[in-house]
């Protein structure tokens, strides 16, 4: 693994207590940084905080991202806690259940779009000020190859992720040149406790669909997050970065 330089850098990972959102804190930590993690789980913070191992370089905040006074809250916790943010990782996501469109029910496609799209929203909008004051900024978000192709009976996920990749580029040209980089990733599936909210035959469809013909290591979304996240991005802005096995054909 290259270590990245992230030495004194503070890092907001969404849902960042498990899965990808955990291999990017073990990432950012061995890279120098100190992470937050959000995440609406108490026990997994706690869990995650210790098999980190990192002391006073993690912080955990318990939060419901969706709720933009919360978000707020949290956001000016960690600043006294670990200091300025300088790297925001919208990583947090539900799939929703599996069903076409016409029998999605209204409730759940409004919670996906909640969680997977508008809480990405409130994250930036309360995070991204302090990045433009100080002029340095790192924001990542976590997209999906489905926001690119749409997959079958995920019409809510399909369409929230198409609005993370929308609202990065709207927000990489806001920010263009005044020191804060706003990139996202859309990666194939991994195999993390999301896959508990999908039927065994979208699983399945998901993995037909990669010519690599495996599903992507949590590690390997960690190693592009981690460069995204660095100086070494310095040019790119509003990109959207594949990790899908060679599945998107742009």
């Amino acid at each position: 693994m290259n270590k990245l330089d992230l030495n004194g850098r503070v890092a907001v990972i969404t849902g960042g207590a498990r899965g990808i959102g955990y291999a990017i804190a073990q990432r950012f930590l061995a890279s120098g940084a100190k992470v937050s993690l959000w995440d609406m789980d108490q026990a997994a913070i706690d869990a995650a905080r210790t098999s980190l191992n990192a002391g006073a370089s993690v912080d955990g905040q318990l939060l419901d991202i969706t709720d933009d006074a919360k978000v707020d809250a949290a956001a000016a916790a960690v600043e006294k806690a670990l200091g300025p943010v300088d790297i925001l990782v919208n990583n947090a996501g539900i799939t929703g259940p599996n069903k076409p469109t016409w029998e999605y029910p209204v409730a759940e496609w409004r919670r996906v779009i909640e969680v997977d799209l508008t809480a990405v929203f409130l994250c930036c909008r309360a995070l991204a000020p302090g990045m433009l004051k100080r002029g340095y900024g790192r924001i990542v978000n976590i997209a999906s190859v489905a926001g690119k192709e749409g997959n079958p009976n995920a019409p809510a996920y399909s369409a929230a992720k198409a609005g993370v990749i929308g609202l990065t580029k709207s927000l990489g040209k806001e920010l263009a040149g005044k020191g804060v980089i706003v990139n996202c990733v859309t990666p194939a599936a991994a195999k993390t406790d999301i896959f508990k909210q999908m039927t065994q035959e979208h699983i399945d469809y998901m993995r037909s669909k990669i010519p690599m013909n495996r599903f992507v290591e949590v590690e390997e979304i960690a190693a592009l997050v981690g460069w995204l996240s660095s100086p070494d991005c310095s040019f790119t802005t509003g990109g959207v970065f594949d990790i899908s096995g060679g599945r998107a054909t742009y």
